[in-house]
């Protein structure tokens, strides 16, 4: 199991999509997706994190069958033996058991129940779930099923919809109360609390100061009493505060792979809040960016 509130562990991201706002199209067969994982581990990724279905603001929804056919191979080949390397003792952390003879456990991105059941069959051990089981009636009970953990996450609508979502009455009040309610609907259908992890949602359904009203008060979801996760990588509110303002007046944010040390910022935010997960796209960068963080916030590092 993960020792929760001893160390920020990170969860690297693995688009096998072609339309991922930051890196589709990049690793999106099975052997680029291979290359990327064994980079991402030896840089300090302590999951992996597989998704099929691009959920940028207006990205169109795939259908279950493509979603299938993008992230099944896939984790079927980084459970290949040997595929992915152990890490070196001075960086590990205590993890779960492995699976076919590899170390770093898998999370499967998806808000469809046959997505995840097939992904954990094909190797992976963790769920990710933008919507928290709502977009798919069948997810919680699936889960439970599985006895996986399950990432709850809040957002609002669809990529399509979400960012005309962005009313709250009171923004932490409100997302810390729907938490809440997904949290006791993943026990009533039986999942074991222990194996559930939260999301507040940087990014969907919020604006560029929601984003960052939530990185300030994050400590706030701690009376949850559930681990959190965190993804601040390269998101639009980072590049909306480095934009740059040209002589026409338009703002001029910077791509998302130049947002790196803009979302060093954040995540350190975030683990000073006590963010036990966070989501990121640039390793090693972010491992150091943990490891500094760890030494200041966690002092029994």
């Amino acid at each position: 199991m993960f020792d929760w509130g001893h160390s920020t562990y990170i969860m690297g991201v693995l688009n096998v999509t072609p339309d991922s706002f930051s890196d589709g199209g990049q690793f999106n067969t099975p052997a680029l997706a291979q290359e990327r994982a064994r980079y991402m581990v030896l840089n300090g990724a302590d999951i992996i994190d597989v998704g099929g279905q691009s959920t940028r603001p207006g990205a169109p929804l795939v259908s279950e069958a493509e979603e299938m056919q993008r992230v099944i191979p896939v984790i079927e080949a980084l459970r290949e033996e040997n595929c992915l390397p152990e890490l070196a003792p001075s960086t590990q952390k205590k993890r779960p058991e492995p699976l076919s003879g590899i170390e770093t456990p898998i999370s499967v991105d998806t808000f469809r129940a046959s997505v995840a059941k097939a992904a954990i069959a094909a190797g992976a051990n963790w769920v990710n779930d933008i919507t928290a089981g709502t977009a798919d009636r069948d997810m919680l009970p699936v889960v439970a099923e599985l006895g996986v953990p399950l990432v709850l996450m809040h957002s609002r609508g669809t990529p399509q919809t979400m960012q005309t979502l962005t009313n709250y009455e009171n923004l932490i009040a409100d997302i810390h109360g729907a938490l809440q309610e997904r949290v006791e609907a993943a026990v009533q259908a039986g999942i074991d609390r222990r194996l559930l992890i939260i999301d507040p949602g940087i990014g969907f359904a919020k604006t560029h100061t929601q984003n960052l009203e939530i990185l300030r008060r994050l400590a706030e979801f701690r009376s949850l009493g559930l681990p959190i996760l965190v993804g601040p990588s390269r998101k639009s509110f980072i590049g909306h505060i480095l934009s740059s303002v040209p002589p026409s007046g338009e703002i001029n944010p910077p791509p998302p792979q130049e947002r790196i040390w803009g979302t060093a910022a954040a995540c350190t935010a975030a683990i000073a809040a006590g963010a036990d997960i966070i989501r990121i796209h640039d390793l090693p960068q972010m491992r150091d960016v943990c490891r500094v963080a760890d030494a200041i916030y966690r002092r029994n590092n």
